[in-house]
């Protein structure tokens, strides 16, 4: 179990962590949800002891140990399999299978497991960081990111294995779909605090806005509240039979806590330059061919058209040529072989990770950009920096000093001033967050043009896929469907066809939506009606009050002219009685109001998103 408590952290005027805490209790998988540079990664270095807060503790049992997935990339043995055995424990050191079972799930062939680590690419070496972390059986897994450089296959073997895993996880993924299937609850790092719920990122980010919501009603209510407040006290001060109302309203006033207007969260705003194209076909691809070794062939006798509004996918496992083909695509790369045509009226735009390698590192964002697409002015390129999150001084970064997310959404901005009408992406969303991953996958449905694009998000291939290039063990085919369509009819052929159909998405259900919708409004009924009641019975309450105020007030007058001192004593006594009733009334009928006002609001809020 890990305990954090009352943790604060900040670097110079950013704070990330004001006064909060978290606890992970035994057996729970729990993903770790926030925006880029919200403090996700720093959270995580002081889990693992790389950081400390500033202020609080994080504490956890005697001997609880801790594995992190490090992306620091430095291997010591002579082979993959000796490598990943360095992360058994002690008395496991010669439990050879244990690792070859790991690295098998991994997408590590049995001959790979005897070639040295330095042979690989990074994204196998970081494989093998991860296989190390998974053998070493800890208490807690750390991970940060698991899913890059995994293809689909293994991110469906590490995802049953966390489900199985007996301890407890810590994760964070811009993978949506892969995070909701692992854990069992969400906690989001928002506005400098740490909320935990349990459920799965849709839950969490519905909570999130319904709180923020009730919070904003809540927040002019009382400041409508406050103002009617103010107005009776300037309206009725030198009212001396009312000066005990006046007076209990200004201590009321007093009391009343303003509550800030929260401050607007920025999103990654994507949205594509669209150069119209009346074409039929947008790129045609004629017998392909390609190898990097002439005794095997990697693409043999390819084929594909492309026309306007295409959403083509490209899936396969890793190392089987889904890169090759789209730099084959972008003309990035020469076939040995076959015909490749665009139509004179298309305008491609190229994303791929190694590409930011091309950035200049001596220049600002700003400048980047500016360089990049000389026809388009200095306001145009800071609209964009804006766009991607690099607003007044962040667009005057160096590209040397930024993260590899932070270059990725340059690349990103790159794009986004193109006037462009097709995209050819190789897995984009790597280095965004989650928040960050649906504005993506929105823009790429909005997009106007064609789309060609290498992922292993599975919920991105749901949402947008209506083709497929589907590599497997026996070569490259084109598949003429959506992606739930080709799980259905082929499916991973490393999969049984039964755990390929797990993964199809429930669809909405009418009857059990109606069902639900029925539910809320029934229990919106049985909630508000009692509270509606007790409103209207001390409306009822303060209006007979009032007339027997104003009858009084009129026997008080007639005691006054008729100089009816033991009259006058009574109906002053009466009347102050009757005053702090009805003052009384009106703080009830205050507090029931408010309360009326945000359950409302709360049921409100879930019809709104069921039927969404």
């Amino acid at each position: 179990m890990l305990n954090i408590e009352s943790i604060s952290k900040g670097f110079g005027d950013q704070i990330l962590f004001d006064n909060t805490g978290l606890q992970i209790n035994p057996g729970e998988r729990v993903g770790l949800v926030g925006r880029n540079g919200h403090g996700k990664t720093t959270l995580l270095n002081m889990i693992a002891g790389m950081d400390h807060p500033d202020e609080g503790r994080i504490t956890c049992p005697s001997g609880y140990r801790m594995g992190v997935l490090s992306q620091k990339i430095s291997f010591s043995k002579e082979s993959v399999l000796k490598e990943a055995m360095l992360g058994l424990a002690d008395h496991e050191r010669d439990h050879y299978w244990k690792a070859e079972k790991i690295l098998a799930g991994l997408g590590f062939s049995n001959p790979d497991m005897e070639k040295d680590p330095a042979l690989f690419s990074g994204g196998y070496q970081v494989r093998l960081n991860l296989a190390k972390v998974l053998v070493s059986d800890p208490d807690l897994l750390i991970l940060d990111e698991p899913t890059n450089y995994l293809d689909i296959t293994s991110i469906r073997w590490i995802s049953q294995f966390l489900i199985s895993w007996p301890r407890e996880v810590l994760l964070v993924t811009h993978d949506r779909g892969f995070m909701d299937n692992v854990v069992t609850h969400i906690a989001g790092v928002h506005r400098h605090k740490i909320r935990k719920i349990q459920g799965n990122t849709q839950k969490y980010y519905l909570q999130v806005a319904q709180d923020e919501e009730i919070y904003e009603k809540t927040r002019q209510n009382e400041e409508k509240r406050k103002k009617e407040i103010e107005e009776f006290i300037t309206r009725f001060r030198a009212k001396a039979r009312l000066a005990n109302m006046v007076q209990s309203r200004i201590k009321t006033l007093e009391k009343t806590d303003t509550k800030d207007k929260l401050q607007e969260l920025k999103n990654l705003e994507f949205s594509f330059n669209h150069l119209p194209f009346d074409g039929k076909q947008v790129l045609i691809a004629q017998n392909l061919n390609f190898s990097w070794d002439p005794e095997t062939p990697l693409i043999q006798d390819f084929s594909l058209t492309v026309y306007p509004r295409d959403r083509v996918a490209i899936i396969g496992k890793n190392g089987r040529g889904k890169t090759t083909l789209l730099k084959l695509l972008s003309r990035n790369l020469e076939s040995g072989s076959g015909e490749l045509r665009l139509n004179p009226g298309v305008s491609l735009g190229y994303f791929e990770q190694t590409n930011v390698q091309t950035l200049n590192e001596n220049f600002t964002i700003e400048e980047e950009l500016i360089n990049s697409h000389p026809d388009f002015d200095r306001q145009a390129c800071r609209n964009v920096c804006g766009a991607m999150m690099f607003e007044k001084d962040a667009a005057l970064k160096k590209i040397s000093v930024l993260s590899g997310g932070e270059k990725s959404r340059v690349m990103l901005g790159k794009l986004l001033l193109s006037p462009l009408n097709l995209l050819l992406l190789d897995e984009p969303t790597n280095h965004l967050d989650i928040e960050a991953c649906d504005s993506f996958a929105a823009a790429l449905e909005n997009f106007p043009g064609a789309v060609v694009l290498v992922t292993h998000n599975e919920l991105f291939l749901h949402a947008l896929a209506t083709r497929l290039v589907v590599f497997k063990s026996d070569g490259i085919s084109l598949f003429e469907g959506t992606y739930q369509e080709f799980l259905e009819k082929e499916g991973w052929e490393e999969e049984e066809t039964s755990t390929a159909k797990k993964s199809k998405p429930a669809g909405p259900n009418k009857k059990k939506l109606r069902r639900q919708k029925s539910a809320i409004i029934a229990e919106r009924s049985r909630v508000l009606k009692p509270v509606q009641k007790k409103i209207d019975k001390i409306e009822n309450k303060i209006e007979k009050k009032e007339a027997l105020t104003r009858s009084i007030n009129e026997k008080l007058l007639e005691a006054s002219m008729e100089q009816d001192g033991p009259g006058i004593q009574e109906f002053s006594k009466e009347l102050a009685g009757l005053e702090n009733e009805i003052e009384n009334l009106f703080t009830d009928l205050e507090r029931l109001t408010e309360e009326l006002e945000t359950k409302k609001l709360k049921f409100d809020t879930e019809l709104t998103a069921l039927e969404r």
